[in-house]
C-alpha cells in the first residue's frame, strides 16, 4: 500500500460511473509507469461513491462546472485537512476539452505539490523571478496529451524543466519530449510567476498563442488562485 491514498469521487451530471473507472484505470498505469519513475512520487488511486469516500485519504473530485463548485465553496481541504484537488467535466465538454486530460493535470499537480507552496527560481536581469512548481500547466493543451488505453491523459514536465542551469535540448523536459528548454511553454501552456521587484504578486506567463479556453481554469478555488490565499483563509469541506 502506498503512503498517499487518493479518492476520486464523481459528482458532475454529465459522466457516468463505468467513464470515471476508466479513467481512474488509466491513471493507476500512468503513475506507476510514466511518472513516479521521474518524480519518486506514487499514490494508491481508487474510485469511490461520492457518498463513501474513505475518511483521511487525500480526494479529487469531478464536479460539473466552476458554478456548482462555486457552490460547494471551492474548498481546498478535506475535513481532516488533506488536499482536495477537482476538475469540471461540463466545463471541459462544453469547452471540447478532455475532462480526462483535466483530472490528470489536477492528479500530478497535487503529488507532486500537495500544499501549493513549492517554487523555483530563476535570475533576471536585476531580481529573482520564482515559477510556481506546477509540473502540468507548461504542456497542459490536450493536443500534448497522450492515450492509455483509449483514455488521454496529461503531459506532464520533468524536474529538469525547473533547473535553470540546464541548456536548451540537453536533456528531456516533458514526457511527450515536446519541450526543448527550462520554463519553456508550449501552446496553451501558462505558469504562474512571482517577480521580486515587480510589486503585484504572483502573475501569470503564457505561451503567445495561447489557448483561450486556459479560462476555464484557474479561476475561484484553482491552484493558482490558491497560491494567493492565505492557508489560514483556506476552508473544509465534505465531498458532496
Amino acid at each position: 500500500m502506498a503512503a498517499i491514498q487518493v479518492s476520486v469521487f464523481n459528482h458532475s451530471t454529465v459522466l457516468k460511473e463505468p467513464e470515471v473507472e476508466k479513467a481512474v484505470a488509466a491513471l493507476k498505469i500512468q503513475l506507476a509507469r510514466d511518472f513516479d519513475p521521474v518524480w519518486g512520487v506514487f499514490a494508491d488511486v481508487d474510485y469511490f461513491p461520492a457518498k463513501a469516500v474513505p475518511k483521511k485519504t487525500w480526494q479529487l473530485g469531478i464536479f460539473d462546472n466552476s458554478d456548482q463548485a462555486g457552490a460547494l465553496g471551492y474548498h481546498d481541504l478535506t475535513e481532516d485537512g488533506m488536499p482536495f484537488g477537482k476538475a469540471f467535466a461540463k466545463t471541459d465538454i462544453e469547452f471540447k476539452s478532455s475532462w480526462t486530460v483535466t483530472v490528470s493535470h489536477e492528479l500530478l499537480e497535487m503529488l507532486v505539490d500537495p500544499d501549493v507552496n513549492l517554487t523555483a527560481s530563476a535570475p533576471l536581469e536585476r531580481t529573482l523571478r520564482f515559477y510556481a512548481y506546477e509540473v502540468c500547466d507548461a504542456c497542459e493543451a490536450d493536443k500534448f496529451g497522450y492515450k492509455i488505453n483509449d483514455v488521454l491523459v496529461s503531459d506532464f514536465v520533468y524536474p529538469a524543466w525547473f533547473e535553470y542551469f540546464r541548456k536548451a535540448k540537453s536533456t528531456q523536459f516533458d514526457y511527450q519530449k515536446k519541450i526543448t528548454a527550462p520554463f519553456e511553454l508550449l501552446s496553451g501552456g501558462y505558469i504562474g510567476t512571482l517577480d521580486l521587484d515587480a510589486g503585484i504578486g504572483w502573475s501569470q506567463v503564457t505561451k503567445d498563442d495561447a489557448d483561450p479556453k486556459i479560462t476555464a481554469r484557474g479561476n475561484i478555488g484553482s491552484r493558482r488562485e490558491r497560491r494567493t490565499v492565505p492557508k489560514t483563509k483556506w476552508l473544509l469541506s465534505k465531498p458532496v
